[in-house]
């Protein structure tokens, strides 16, 4: 009953992200795309004046409605598609508050994103990932439950902010098939083993009286591959421009927006909480020297320019005792919703079944085992012990409704209908099991940020990538 985390979001913003060295371009893939500006057929011939027959096509009077702003492999990014995703961006930053860079960066921003999706997608087509329509519908319901809400009032509420749900639906379509793509190329091969957490834990006791997390953000200026000298002092030039801006008093997530290569830039720049032992060395030993809002000098990594950003400092035993959540024991009876059982008709079933539950008619467990729907049925309904965000929001909020022992009305959710009984509650503290889980999360997000950023890099590079400008001819990439 694990809920899909689909992040609105990242949608229109996936692409490179941090702190990774990027690998050697392999040899790209010729183009099939047109060279040419995408225009309207042209017109019938007409005789000319003079009787000489019809005007050449290149004499039409059409002008083009669209163009090539960029081929990649066999495909091309049109200067409409790149507008609406320039709306759309610009629609979502302002309704979050977020300062707008200039058009123009903007522009280089959203453009460097689409041309990774691309790349992304075509590898997925590739490799046979595919997300058909009823996956969807079950992702977009989730999306709706989360925000408690129908699929009804959602597509109603993106038709009202002027995104068709047509093309909303395409986009979560996109955004799960690299999900799905990247969990097969970069999730899937990173293992962390035992002796690798026994170590990481060995270490976080050691220093424990000294441990702390800082909350980042970043600029982050890249030095493309196999890069000049004079390439490698034009880079450091825009880093040092960006580091002036920001002694005169600049915003720095403003200027992030602005000049940042990384795929947080439309975030302000923000990377979140981080313990310097998962930063590079380098990162780790400047941001020690930090009191929060605090920059940076300029960082040079292998593949880029960094200026980071000392947003806020904690303990980890702060950060350890604000993570400290509540476990539920439940057990439920599930009675799915179906073309011969209506949700109607599975609540009066279960209300019925609740009423002989209070007058001590059958025990929950023998009910589970008659009715219930879901596989927890030869268990007596237990579901066992759960965390907060395992469960549906409908669920979840039902079952922290109750007082231990206590049975719920019939709480429908998109799996069905349940009768829902509390059976313990505790804290979960960090328990054994639970430290060396979060060991190994923290091993496994040190390096899952590496890989993903250099894959993304080595399917950005592998691609053919060819800037157009509005006549179709071939354009110097921006910078």
């Amino acid at each position: 009953m694990k809920v899909l985390a689909v992040l609105l979001c990242s949608v229109a913003l996936s692409g490179c992200s941090l702190f990774s060295k990027k690998p050697e371009p392999a040899a790209p893939a010729a183009p099939a795309a047109a060279a040419a500006p995408v225009a309207k057929p042209a017109a019938k011939p007409v005789a000319k004046a003079d009787g000489s027959g019809f005007v050449p096509p290149g004499s039409s009077s059409n002008v083009a409605i669209d163009s090539i702003v960029v081929v990649v492999n066999d495909d091309v990014i049109t200067r409409r598609e790149l507008n609406n995703r320039i709306k759309t961006v610009t629609a979502r930053m302002k309704q979050q508050n977020v300062q707008m860079p200039p058009a123009v960066d903007l522009e280089r921003q959203l453009l460097e994103r689409m041309i990774v999706e691309r790349a992304q997608m075509q590898l997925a087509k590739e490799m046979g990932v595919r997300v058909d329509d009823n996956q969807l519908d079950r992702a977009i319901a989730r999306i709706a439950e989360a925000q408690k809400a129908t699929v009804q009032d959602l597509r109603n509420q993106m038709e009202k902010d002027g995104t068709p749900f047509a093309a909303f639906r395409e986009e979560i379509r996109e955004e799960i098939i690299m999900q799905r793509l990247r969990e097969h190329e970069v999730d899937a091969k990173i293992q962390i083993s035992d002796a690798e957490v026994d170590s990481y834990l060995a270490a976080q006791k050691a220093a424990a009286a000294e441990q702390y997390e800082i909350n980042i953000s970043q600029i982050m200026i890249r030095i493309p591959d196999n890069a000049t000298a004079e390439i490698i002092a034009q880079r450091r030039a825009r880093a040092e421009d960006v580091m002036r801006q920001l002694r005169t008093g600049a915003d720095f997530a403003k200027t992030a927006a602005t000049y940042s290569d990384a795929s947080d830039a439309l975030q302000g720049g923000a990377v979140g909480w981080r313990q310097p032992e998962r930063l590079p060395p380098v990162f780790a030993e400047a941001l020690s020297k930090l009191s929060a809002g605090q920059v940076t000098p300029i960082i040079k990594s292998v593949g880029a320019f960094h200026i980071l950003k000392a947003v806020d400092r904690r303990s980890v035993a702060e950060a350890q005792a604000a993570a400290v959540v509540q476990q539920t024991h439940a057990r439920h009876i599930l009675i799915k919703v179906t073309p011969t059982m209506s949700a109607a008709d599975a609540k009066r079933k279960l209300a019925e079944l609740k009423e002989r539950l209070v007058n001590k008619g059958a025990t929950f467990e023998e009910l589970a085992r008659l009715f219930s729907n879901d596989s927890s049925a030869s268990k007596g309904g237990d579901i066992g012990w759960l965390y907060p965000g395992d469960l549906t929001p409908e669920f979840e909020s039902a079952m922290n409704g109750l007082k231990i022992g206590e049975i719920s009305d019939p709480v429908e959710t998109s799996f069905g209908v349940h009768l829902i009984e509390v059976l313990e509650r505790k804290s979960d503290d960090a328990s054994k099991e639970r430290e060396r889980n979060m060991a190994r999360q923290a091993l496994r997000d040190q390096k899952l940020e590496e890989a993903t950023e250099s894959w993304q890099r080595e399917v950005r590079d592998r691609a053919f990538v060819e800037f157009r400008n509005e006549d179709g001819t071939v354009a110097t990439p921006p910078k």
